[in-house]
């Protein structure tokens, strides 16, 4: 059986009208905002699964496969993508930034399918918590982006959207090298920010503990 019938038929087996399948990317990085897609297609439709066939969870995949598979998502889908800045994360945390953003994807979504019944909905999150704040039928799915064909896809456009605004933003602030790490806290990033400083992309709440270690610029941090 190939990949992308097992992704297709575990999304099925859920057996809703409508099933949304979400994903978030950049929890991890030291810099720039996080991202969260939500992604329902039509799991019935042969030929768009077919053009789908190399659908993965986006981290198994080449640049220039998620780029092709992204055109295909947004083609042939409804979806939303949202994003929590830099300021949301340091002040509310990354989990609780993350759920933001996944709860306006979800609820835009939703918005854009008007549905009658909301019984007829059920969402797959990847990870191990579902989305606060969302009184929907929910399932937190680990390692869902390798199991699910709608989480997959999110993955794919979340993913896409932050690497494209990453390589945006390394264009402002070249020094840090964003078109390669995509904002992680590399050797050369944090060699970067130990020679330039820290500029207002970075996640001061990350890099606290950096500069603690370092008993460096501990005066920005109150």
């Amino acid at each position: 059986m190939e990949n992308i019938q097992k992704l297709i038929l575990f999304d099925k087996q859920y057996n809703f009208k409508y099933i949304l399948g979400v994903d978030e990317a950049g929890r991890g990085p030291g810099a720039g905002d996080v991202f969260a897609a939500c992604v329902c297609f039509d799991l019935n439709n042969i030929k768009l699964m077919q053009n789908l066939k190399k659908l993965n969870d986006s981290k198994k995949l080449s640049q220039n496969i998620r780029n092709e598979i992204y055109k295909i998502i947004v083609s042939n889908s409804i979806y939303s993508i949202n994003q929590s800045s830099v300021n949301e994360i340091d002040k509310f945390n990354i989990l609780n930034a993350t759920f933001m953003a996944m709860e306006k994807s979800v609820k835009h979504v939703v918005s854009q399918l008007n549905i009658q019944d909301m019984n007829d909905i059920f969402v797959l999150v990847d990870g191990n918590k579902k989305i606060k704040n969302l009184d929907i039928n929910m399932q937190a799915i680990i390692k869902g982006d390798s199991k699910s064909a709608s989480i997959a896809a999110a993955s794919i456009l979340a993913k896409v959207s932050r690497d494209n605004y990453m390589i945006e933003l390394d264009k402002e602030y070249p020094n840090y090298n964003w078109k390669k790490n995509k904002g992680y806290l590399t050797k050369e990033h944090l060699n970067a920010i130990d020679k330039y400083g820290m500029v207002k992309y970075h996640r001061k709440s990350f890099l606290k503990k950096y500069f603690e270690s370092k008993s460096k610029q501990l005066g920005i941090f109150k």
